[in-house]
């Protein structure tokens, strides 16, 4: 597993790429670019996550400027080597940073799901458009993120009331919750991942909330975590999973959440 100052070169240069790109068509526009997740908090695993980023403008977008953006960035990554769960981004006016809305809007969203979309020109651009994920990811970004380009973090990021952040990991458990079986290891780890924050207010990795999870959950459970975390870490590969033993897991961990939201919404009030 990986930070960013020691992933592989393609990976870094990849990065260094994409950022490229974005400051070509952005250009004074561009406030900074940003990394969150795995590869900012040294767990990334090429097989098993993808890159996280958030990038910062000072203005509006028009509908050509998005075109253009998305056009270029395509152009960059179509002879590259990309991590298996590719690159994840969204655009976002400064303005929400500094006067935070939630759900916040954004400008523009690409992860590997919309790739066939915007390659096909089926995104309308002209729509505006707003994410419960991203009070989740700005928190990520101001705790535990790395700066790629432009402003430093702490100039650009201000924090956000916490209720905001608890909808946004409450948002994504529900997710979870719907399709358990989607994604395993993801279900697992992000439940431990929402489950520490509730806890002991960690904003934490996957890694870092499995290794805690197994220290403090039912026997049962802790192999399940346990599971997850070696096929996360490249330990194992993937391996056939209990359906049953998934949907115990999330439901256990879903419970656990409601009753640990219970005790924070009467702790704010």
């Amino acid at each position: 597993m990986y930070d960013y100052e020691k992933c592989p070169d393609d990976v870094k240069k990849l990065i260094n790429d994409v950022v490229k790109s974005f400051r070509k068509t952005l250009k004074d526009n561009l406030v900074g670019v940003y990394l969150h997740g795995s590869l900012a908090m040294g767990c990334f695993n090429p097989n098993y996550s993808d890159i996280d980023m958030l990038i910062v403008v000072e203005r509006e977008m028009s509908v050509e400027d998005k075109r253009l953006f998305i056009g270029d960035f395509l152009d960059t990554i179509k002879s590259k080597k990309i991590p298996k769960k590719g690159i994840e981004f969204s655009v976002i006016q400064i303005k929400y940073l500094r006067n935070f809305e939630y759900p916040t809007p954004f400008e523009l969203h690409y992860s590997k799901m919309w790739k066939e979309a915007y390659e096909q020109n089926r995104v309308d651009f002209s729509k505006q458009n707003r994410d419960p994920d991203l009070a989740a990811h700005i928190v990520v970004t101001l705790n535990r993120g790395m700066c790629l380009y432009g402003e430093s973090i702490d100039k650009v990021f201000k924090p956000i009331p916490e209720k905001f952040y608890v909808e946004s990991i409450l948002h994504d458990a529900k997710d979870i919750e719907r399709n358990p079986m989607e994604d395993p290891v993801y279900s697992v780890l992000n439940f431990c991942r929402i489950l520490y924050y509730l806890k002991e207010k960690v904003v934490s990795s996957k890694k870092e909330a499995g290794e805690w999870a197994i220290e403090i959950l039912p026997e049962d459970l802790k192999r399940l975590v346990n599971k997850a975390l070696r096929i996360y870490m490249g330990d194992v590969k993937e391996i056939k999973w209990d359906e049953r033993r998934v949907k115990n897991f999330v439901e256990f961990a879903f419970l656990e959440v409601k009753r640990l939201l219970s005790s924070f919404k009467n702790s704010s009030s």
